[in-house]
């Protein structure tokens, strides 16, 4: 069962935790280059202002964004802000996801993303939860995937490996922290490989994140996953 309303305050500390570190930053940090390739940390501060307003508009019945282009094009247009517009924009973009959260509403209902993707409205603000946390992580000013909270590491590894179960490229594999464990890949009576390791390297290598070179791997080599 998801409960939406505690996401969404784990939502509301993780976006105040992103816009107090990016506060120490100053307007020549806005060109430098964030850990995604092609993406200064302008370009991640317009996207989570974008993508707050774009889930509004999931939570409100529209399509999430006019058109792929449209996305690519206003992250492009707002990169170059001064720092404190983008502070302004993210915190407001936040309040308006958060004000249209409050409405009375079925939360068990179907809503649509981006490229045809469906899930529950309840889950939206766990979606937007993990766009703060792991773009904090991308802004690459301190804040690792190790300073994740255990919650958020538990759920968004569980979420990932829903996400590459039943796929035919991704032999059936046992993910373990060695406390908790998760299955993914292909489907099949007990599982080919086993990856190990700490929960903050399990996520990155999910995530696309970090390689898994240090994850230990039995029954054969670290599958290759497909990009997100």
């Amino acid at each position: 069962m998801i409960d939406h309303g505690h996401d969404l305050a784990s939502l509301h500390d993780a976006t105040e935790r992103l816009l107090s570190a990016a506060a120490e930053l100053d307007d020549a940090a806005v060109a430098r280059p964030s850990r995604l390739p092609g993406w200064t940390l302008g370009h991640l501060l317009a996207h989570l202002a974008r993508n707050a307003d774009a889930l509004v508009n999931v939570l409100e019945g529209r399509p999430m964004y006019a058109s792929d282009d449209a996305r690519d094009a206003d992250i492009e247009r707002d990169a170059p802000r001064p720092l404190d517009v983008h502070l302004s924009d993210v915190r407001e973009s936040a309040a308006r996801l958060r004000a249209a959260s409050a409405v009375p509403a079925d939360w068990s209902r179907t809503v649509e993303l981006r490229n045809g993707v469906t899930d529950s409205a309840a889950r939206v603000p766990f979606r937007r939860w993990v766009e703060v946390e792991l773009h904090h992580v991308d802004l690459g000013i301190g804040y690792e995937l190790e300073d994740l909270p255990a919650e958020f590491l538990e759920r968004e590894i569980a979420f990932l490996a829903e996400r590459f179960a039943g796929r035919p490229d991704v032999p059936r594999t046992r993910l373990t922290d060695g406390t908790r464990a998760w299955s993914t890949g292909r489907e099949a009576e007990k599982p080919e490989i086993t990856v190990t390791g700490p929960a903050p390297d399990l996520l990155g290598w999910l995530s696309g994140r970090r390689d898994g070179s240090t994850l230990t791997v039995e029954g054969g080599p670290l599958p290759a996953l497909p990009p997100l």
